[in-house]
């Protein structure tokens, strides 16, 4: 049976922060802290090692494979800070196209630093990707 990586865990989110080399990324790392929280209303949570996830939803697809995952998240990585949304929104490309520069993965939005960014459209971003896989997922 497959076991999922990235579980909530109850390691301690300022501890995990302080822990960031960087002082840049460190600072940027508690200012999207700041946006997350208040956009998305939770408090931030350790998933896994290195992503501070907000909320939590269950998926579950059609192969059978289910799980929960934070609705949106970000992880301050060495290289880039590593942004967290639903993959498969489509409204998503759209609101990148303000964002600012950034690189992308699946559910990845990879960017620098929060200067290089339109803040604003870092918070539609987490608001859309949260309707999104409400839902996309309301069953659960």
């Amino acid at each position: 049976m497959y076991e999922l990586k990235t579980k909530e865990t109850d390691n301690n989110v300022i501890e995990f922060i302080e822990n960031v080399e960087s002082v840049k990324k460190r600072e940027d790392a508690y200012r999207l802290l700041d946006i997350f929280t208040e956009v998305t209303g939770y408090m931030a949570k350790m998933w896994g090692p290195s992503i501070i996830g907000f909320g939590k939803y269950h998926y579950k697809y059609k192969t059978g494979h289910e799980g929960d995952a934070p609705l949106v998240g970000f992880s301050p990585r060495k290289a880039k800070i590593s942004l967290y949304f639903a993959p498969g929104d489509t409204k998503r490309e759209e609101l990148l196209k303000n964002f600012g520069k950034h690189t992308t993965g699946k559910a990845c939005v990879y960017i620098n630093k929060v200067a290089d960014i339109d803040v604003d459209v870092l918070k539609e971003l987490i608001q859309q990707s949260i309707l999104f896989l409400e839902e996309t997922y309301k069953e659960h």
